[in-house]
């Protein structure tokens, strides 16, 4: 209904998140070809607070045990983290897309949930 433009918004397909303008594949590959394992890129979500800072820390040792070459990013601006929809963190953003929110876990819970989702 374009009267009061209520019309459906078009769903836009966020960038890749190493910088590139091409949109991400469904299948949670990146599209620069830098995917390791299905794996392009992990974001911790988070305030400066101590349970952000430990979730990133244990991300990143779980990263460091899996043997990705990747970095891990912690994102604390509030514009970014609501471009997410997460209100509750910290979080865990693989591949730009929400796996975890609201829980401190331990590296080794990161590491099930990455096995879990097939990574």
């Amino acid at each position: 209904m374009a009267l009061f433009h209520f019309e459906k918004k078009k769903e836009e397909k966020k960038p890749c998140c190493c910088g590139s303008a091409a949109p991400v594949a469904e299948e949670a590959n990146c599209c620069c070809g830098k995917a390791v394992d299905g794996i392009c890129c992990v974001k911790v979500l988070g305030t400066v607070c101590k349970s952000c800072h430990q979730l990133y820390e244990n991300t990143k040792a779980a990263v460091r045990a899996l043997g990705l070459p990747l970095t891990v990013e912690y994102v604390t601006d509030l514009a970014k983290i609501m471009e997410y929809g997460v209100m509750s963190m910290p979080a865990i953003v693989v591949n730009e897309t929400v796996v975890s929110t609201g829980k401190v876990l331990k590296a080794d819970d990161v590491e099930k949930l990455l096995h879990k989702l097939g990574y």
